[in-house]
């Protein structure tokens, strides 16, 4: 059984730095190719070499799983190896979890706190059985379990506000247009930002590594200030002799900073991936040493010395998994989405009580400082972060600024973690650098911000769910196998297997899912013609209201048969489709912008259109929401009249939806005069309906809830009906 777990927590492992390179590592590719400084190739081999040097240097981190968060010594050589497997498998278990419910996490967060709630359930097993008279405090490294977690609170505050004074001062220094100041100070500035890559990367979190002579690095421990100005000073001079011969040292600084930030996650994080594996490993081969299994691990306690092909093997995989996982890549594009620069930059997110306070309050606290404020020197403020046009700034994110100051402050703050040997979240550092810095840029507008603001209050608030779910899940689990015992291990083993093949089975039906959006379709096919739009548009049109006409379709049917799963699945598809249209309103005024002279006159058709889909997608959930929750409630069904009247109802919308959807097809609206008669005949057909009911209502009553959500649908559908007509007639203007 040793061996099977020692096998197991080797796949577990692998597994893990698989997962994790495609969902955290990709944090250290986002300001390159956000700022799109070189090719993707040229990044992703910087990037590459940072991860292979990082995982070389990081077994002082190594320690964190072994005796970070509680005493190896307390602890029998069965229950260490059980302590590490139940982390291992609850971890799968909270990710998978997590990612069913969209919930943020992070893989820092879920290894301490599951190492915690595992020792936790073995020394309360210890306790409760009366094999130890030692108290719980004996058996958890409390102190050090705070520190770890007051450094990954610490972390996410200080990489806001760092990333948000540093951009400021930048960017007051620089403004956008910064070419001409840049070519005279630029050098100083980069000097700086490589100085300070360098001190805290190579002299601080490689000193343990034994890349650097002894000597070298207690001269700069004991000449902080002389050594961080002879490297500024050596940095600024090197710069400037590559600025002379036109070399764009901005593109240099980021690619340094994409270097020293994959480095720095590689020895800060891969403790996360195979920590626990590598000690479940070590503890064995200290067991097989012994010939006996010990009844005390307190060999775990002396530092780590990492196997040298172990360490290999793990940084190769990872820097596979970066070249290949197209995960990764659909990651880069979101957060690249998410700090840029534009003020309409599309999100998910739904303003909450707190996002709009915070707004109101940062907006009255703002006024405040500039009715005490020289209008010349907020005039000239203002000039420094006046953006460019969207015809000079290119398609790239953000300039090579902001990308130099993200890769920056992200870079010192985790080599900092590191040589601390404090595991900190390189997701939400870079999360929260990158949030701060695009706040000092002046990209959350009023139009944004309340949004971008949920969004960091829900990456804060996904902590401490992590946190709490981690520990919970960890302590339940290995319970269960302390007290199920060979049986308890297969079974959670094969059920965790299990949630890795659905996870991944579904992820492939995920990335099948994964379109080009139906704005950027558009916008493409803007460049080639305008004719070319208009096709693509159509096709877009066509298909949202085949979707309208299926959702509607069997709404109604499953009410009928009061079908539950039907309706819950009808809503989730209603809720997506009125999230897309809305977020289609946020790309099209970027596309608008971009109209060439020839388009503006048909780009409020465009508009219109978004518009009119929107509204239909609207009507549509709130025809599926009243109707699930009515049969979830188990609330009386539909009368005999009442379905009868629906019936007919639904036969004439299909109709309707069938002529309309047939004129998108073949793009002619010779049929229009048809369409506009048999709304006006429906119409007529829902008002009947309606006087029915009202007799029916006077002469039998019948079920209130069955009664108002005939109603609903009623009103709704002609809603539905009513924009939909109006959808044809703003497309038809395309055409003549």
């Amino acid at each position: 059984m040793d061996l099977f777990i020692v096998i197991t927590l080797a796949l577990l492992a692998v597994m893990g730095i698989i997962v994790g390179v495609s969902n955290d590592a990709v944090n250290f590719l986002n300001s390159a190719f956000g700022s799109k400084v070189a090719k993707k190739n040229v990044i992703l081999a910087v990037a590459g070499i940072g991860v292979m040097v990082g995982v070389m240097t990081s077994s002082g981190m190594m320690d964190v799983a072994r005796s970070g968060v509680f005493y190896p010594a307390m602890f029998s050589y069965q229950e260490i190896m059980i302590l590490f497997l139940g982390m291992m498998l609850s971890n799968i278990i909270l990710l998978d979890i997590y990612n069913s419910l969209g919930l943020p996490t992070s893989t820092t967060v879920s290894l301490v706190f599951g190492l915690l709630g595992s020792a936790m359930a073995l020394a309360l097993y210890n306790i409760w059985s009366g094999t130890t008279t030692a108290s719980l405090g004996e058996f958890i490294n409390s102190g050090n379990a705070l520190a770890i977690v007051s450094g990954i609170l610490l972390s996410v505050v200080l990489a806001f506000f760092s990333g948000h004074l540093l951009m400021y001062i930048s960017r007051i220094i620089f403004s956008f247009r910064y070419s001409k100041i840049f070519s005279r100070y630029g050098a100083l500035w980069c000097g700086i930002t490589v100085a300070g890559i360098i001190y805290f990367t190579v002299f601080k979190g490689l000193k343990s590594s034994g890349l650097i002579p002894a000597e070298i690095t207690e001269y700069v421990n004991e000449n902080t200030s002389i050594s961080l100005l002879i490297l500024w000073t050596g940095s600024s001079v090197l710069l400037w002799i590559l600025q002379r011969f036109n070399v764009n040292i901005l593109r240099v600084s980021i690619l340094a900073g994409t270097f020293s930030l994959a480095l720095a996650f590689a020895g800060n994080d891969l403790v996360n991936f195979i920590g626990v594996p590598y000690a479940g490993y070590d503890s064995y081969m200290i067991a097989q040493a012994a010939g006996e299994a010990p009844t005390s691990m307190a060999a775990l306690s002396n530092p780590t010395q990492a196997n040298f092909w172990i360490m290999c093997a793990a940084g190769l995989v990872m820097v596979v998994t970066l070249f290949t996982s197209k995960k990764a890549m659909r990651v880069i594009e979101t957060e690249r989405k998410l700090s840029s620069q534009s003020e309409e930059a599309p999100t998910n997110s739904e303003a909450t009580v707190a996002s709009r306070g915070i707004v109101r309050g940062a907006r009255a606290l703002n006024d405040a400082i500039q009715a005490i404020t020289p209008k010349r020197v907020i005039s000239w403020i203002d000039s420094r972060f006046e953006q460019l046009p969207a015809e000079e700034r290119g398609d790239v994110n953000y300039d090579l600024i902001r990308a130099t100051v993200n890769l920056t402050a992200a870079a010192i703050l985790i080599s900092i973690g590191t040589q601390l040997k404090l595991p900190l979240s390189t997701t939400y550092v870079v999360f929260m650098v990158s949030m701060g810095t695009s706040l000092a840029d002046r990209a959350w507008g009023r139009e944004s911000a309340v949004y971008r603001i949920t969004g960091v209050t829900t990456v804060i608030m996904g902590w401490f769910v992590t946190a709490v779910g981690g520990f919970i899940i960890a302590l339940a689990v290995t319970l269960a196998l302390v007290y199920g015992g060979q049986v308890a291990i297969i079974g959670v083993t094969l059920l965790c297997v299990g949630l890795i093949i659905k996870s991944n089975v579904s992820g492939k039906k995920e990335e099948e899912k994964v379109e080009e959006s139906a704005v950027a379709k558009i916008g493409d096919a803007l460049k080639q013609s305008p004719e070319e739009a208009l096709i693509t548009y159509t096709e877009h049109v066509c298909a949202s209201m085949e979707k309208v006409t299926m959702i509607y379709d069997r709404t109604i049917v499953a009410v009928f048969k009061e079908n539950r799963k039907v309706l819950r699945d009808m809503v989730r598809e209603a809720e997506d489709f009125y999230h897309s249209t809305r977020q289609q309103k946020y790309e099209l005024l970027p596309l608008l912008r971009n109209l060439q002279d020839s388009d503006v006159n048909t780009g409020h058709y465009y508009v219109q259109v978004v518009d009119y889909i929107s509204e239909t997608s609207k009507a549509l959930l709130h025809i599926t929401r009243p109707c699930y929750k009515h049969v979830d409630n188990n609330h009386t069904g539909l009368s005999k009249e009442q379905v009868y009247d629906l019936k007919r109802i639904n036969d004439r919308v299909e109709e309707i939806f069938g002529e309309i959807n047939n004129m998108l097809r073949t793009r002619s609206f010779d049929s229009m005069e048809r369409v506009l008669n048999m709304r006006d005949e429906m119409f007529d057909l829902i008002d009947e309906v309606m006087q029915n009911q009202l007799r029916r209502l006077r002469d039998t009553g019948g079920s209130s809830s069955a009664n108002m959500l005939f109603f609903n649908i009623l009103t709704e559908t002609k809603t539905m009906v009513l924009h939909s007509r109006n959808i044809m007639k703003s497309l038809e203007h395309f055409v003549h």
